[in-house]
């Protein structure tokens, strides 16, 4: 007999390796950080769900060795169950305690509700998982079971039945969505990326949903409205499309005047009176007004518009290279990948001091037109999808091993979602003093500069390699400086940023996250923001 609670145990899978086990360790730690710094029930949930969540993901890394999984995941990396599982409670916890202190009840349950509904999802993969091991992990069930059992008990006593509603509604979406989109989809997430994906999808979907029902009541921010509506229209329209498809050819030209026709008629008349209802203005004018207010709004947009030219130049360039190379396999170089990354962080450094709102709008912008033309090159709709098919293929990776193209997507989301995920109701009495100063600069400390910086000298310079995996001691080394020199810079351009002394926390989170990039497999440029965020508002 073999002790599962024990891995790795003969004839369980594959032995556990030394960045599995790195990287579970970082996970643990800023699980615990968090714990240490919040303290309450709801983070005793956090490190239940975090410890049942490190056995399980071993059940899931059997199941992908062995094909045996429902789906078909991305295969060049682990399954990610534990580092994903804990980002909607951890996110919640930190929101809870940021609204908390500035004295807003309302987000302060707003936040409860992330973490539990992060819970839930996770909870659900962890089960999905466990339910078609073969034969049945009885030990992992039992761990499962009493860290599930727990957080249930204590979430049951601790939300009102509107809220218990609010997270199985949303749980409801997951598993719906898990459904369809896997199956659309193969080999384009690993596990734990779809939960993270998916998951954080089902709660502006229901939050989107909730809102539209109660629109006399609530009185919202125009803008988180325009996210929920743009990011839900455009998965929404995602579905329809994937589906109609399934009947007829996509590449001919009445498909592609049909597919426009039809984002029109989407477009115009449900999305556009959506919006509508939630912000009760004309959404076409409220936009154009909000766009043209001053004249900072008027440089920037010019600015960005600038840099977006150069974007383009930069693939055309690399085409041109790849039509007169003798290689038809020519591929971007890593370096050459990087220059997007430099293109974001002069983009989002002056939007974030000069004007977080216009920056907040336009990345939602940019990013429907992202998932705009990633449905035009994966359906060949004409005149453009040929186009985009060779023009992207410069620039893919072991990650884009499915049928859709998504680094670019989610290196915009990793930047933006700091942006968007700060509860801004939160931070009008200061709460976000010290380190919490800086965390609308996550993404570009933990993607624009410390991803970036660990790439290029870890490829050109590094020879120790850290245990198990390919990133190197000098890349990460390389990365730290490199963030704690942005502080520096930060502190001198942003006016707005005030670190009280919080030296070594912010040292240490950006020590953390460094670790974590250099073990994990998971999309980085979704996962690192995330963990910074996190450890900042804390």
């Amino acid at each position: 007999m073999t002790r599962e609670c024990a891995p790795p145990t003969p004839g369980s899978g594959a032995p556990l390796s030394g960045s599995v086990l790195a990287e579970a360790a970082v996970v643990f730690v800023v699980v615990l950080s968090i714990h240490t710094a919040v303290w309450d029930r709801y983070s005793w949930c956090a490190v239940a769900l975090a410890v049942q969540a490190f056995y399980v993901q071993y059940k899931w890394d059997r199941l992908l060795q062995q094909g045996s999984a429902v789906f078909q995941f991305r295969m060049s990396a682990n399954s990610g169950l534990l580092p994903a599982s804990v980002v909607m409670p951890l996110l919640g916890l930190v929101m809870k305690e940021r609204c908390q202190a500035a004295g807003n009840p309302y987000f302060e349950r707003f936040g409860i509700v992330v973490a539990a509904t992060g819970m839930a999802v996770a909870l659900f993969s962890s089960v999905l998982a466990l339910g078609i091991t073969r034969p049945v992990p009885t030990n992992t069930c039992v761990i499962s079971g009493l860290a599930g059992g727990v957080i249930i008990y204590i979430m049951k006593h601790s939300l009102s039945v509107g809220e218990v509603i609010e997270v199985l509604e949303a749980l409801l979406i997951f598993v719906y969505l898990n459904m369809i989109l896997l199956y659309l989809l193969p080999r384009c997430f690993t596990p734990g990326e779809a939960l993270l994906v998916l998951g954080g999808i089902s709660f502006m979907l229901n939050q989107l949903i909730k809102r539209s029902l109660t629109v006399v009541e609530s009185q919202g921010d125009p803008l988180d409205f325009f996210l929920l509506v743009v990011v839900v229209g455009m998965v929404l329209m995602g579905i329809f499309f994937s589906t109609l498809f399934v009947f007829m050819d996509s590449g001919t030209w009445a498909s592609s005047i049909f597919f426009h026709l039809m984002t029109c008629v989407l477009g115009l008349g449900v999305v556009l009176p959506w919006l509508h209802r939630l912000i009760r203005r004309n959404p076409l004018l409220w936009l154009f007004q909000f766009l043209f207010q001053t004249e900072t709004r008027v440089y920037l947009l010019a600015y960005w518009c600038l840099l977006a030219t150069m974007a383009c130049l930069v693939v055309l360039y690399q085409n041109a290279k790849r039509s007169s190379s003798e290689s038809k396999k020519h591929q971007a170089p890593t370096i050459t990948r990087k220059y997007f990354h430099f293109i974001v962080v002069a983009t989002y450094i002056p939007g974030i001091i000069l004007d977080r709102p216009l920056l907040y709008v336009a990345a939602t912008v940019c990013l429907a037109v992202f998932i705009f033309l990633e449905y035009v090159r994966y359906f060949r709709i004409k005149p453009l999808g040929h186009t985009l098919r060779s023009l992207l293929s410069l620039f893919l990776d072991e990650r884009d091993s499915g049928p859709l193209i998504l680094t670019h997507i989610y290196l915009l989301l990793g930047m933006s979602l700091p942006i968007w995920l700060v509860p801004r109701p939160c931070t009008q009495k200061g709460s976000l003093g010290g380190a919490r100063a800086l965390v609308p600069y996550a993404g570009v400390l933990a993607v624009g500069v410390g991803d970036t910086v660990a790439s290029i000298f870890g490829s050109t310079m590094g020879e120790i390699r850290w245990p198990g995996t390919k990133k190197t001691f000098e890349g990460t080394m390389t990365s730290i400086f490199a963030q704690i020199i942005s502080v520096a810079l930060i502190l001198i351009f942003d006016s707005g940023v005030d670190l009280n002394y919080s030296y070594a926390w912010i040292l240490g989170s950006i020590s953390t996250v460094s670790l974590l990039e250099a073990y994990t497999t998971q999309i980085d440029n979704l996962l690192l923001p995330l963990y910074l965020l996190i450890l900042l508002m804390a």
